[in-house]
């Protein structure tokens, strides 16, 4: 009964997880449309691109056996972020696309920095605590990347800049990993996918 429980919630976070990957398609329509970033911040598409990236490493089966729905989510979201991170360079104003180009780039050496060493120098379980330490490091980066906008709406008294949606799918997501990492007792999984 647990694996059937431990599978259902790993579907559930796979089709929440989805939701919340997509639900910025609002904003990009925005962004597409008036041919502009406007105060949009780049910097959460950016962080949930490496949380993508180092989830998608750690549920490979070399990596941490057991976890395929976790790599083939975070896969699917990694091709997603690299979507709305280089739709984003394409509008975003020099100076803004400079810092998400740059901090792009530190993700992308950083990723390959940490799949090299957890590939070649690691093996079994130090593999997969080197990684899930990196995956819920960044993880936490990802959420606290969202208060970047937070300023802008203290700022505006809006919420414009920050989507309902997004918080929505977050909550849901994240409760569901939750239960999925409990289950499976994968404490890396509970904590730090979402």
């Amino acid at each position: 009964m647990a694996n059937f429980l431990h599978f259902v919630f790993g579907i559930f976070g796979n089709v929440t997880a989805l939701f919340l990957f997509l639900s910025p398609i609002i904003t990009f329509s925005r962004i597409i449309k008036n041919k502009s970033t406007e105060q949009f911040s780049g910097v959460p598409y950016v962080s949930t691109l490496m949380n993508c990236l180092l989830s998608a490493w750690y549920g490979l089966p070399f990596v941490s056996p057991h976890n395929l729905l976790v790599s083939t989510i975070n896969g699917t979201g990694a091709a997603i972020e690299l979507v709305y991170v280089f739709l984003f360079l394409f509008y975003a104003p020099k100076k803004i696309k400079t810092k998400i180009f740059t901090l792009f780039m530190v993700v992308i050496v950083a990723f390959a920095i940490i799949a090299l060493v957890s590939l070649f120098a690691m093996h079994g379980n130090i593999r997969k605590l080197f990684c899930g330490l990196a995956a819920t490091v960044f993880s936490i980066c990802m959420y606290a990347s969202p208060l970047s906008a937070m300023r802008l709406v203290i700022k505006t008294k809006s919420v414009e800049y920050m989507p309902f949606f997004l918080s929505l799918f977050v909550f849901l997501c994240g409760t569901s990993w939750f239960i999925y990492g409990l289950l499976g007792r994968d404490p890396f999984i509970a904590v730090s996918i979402y």
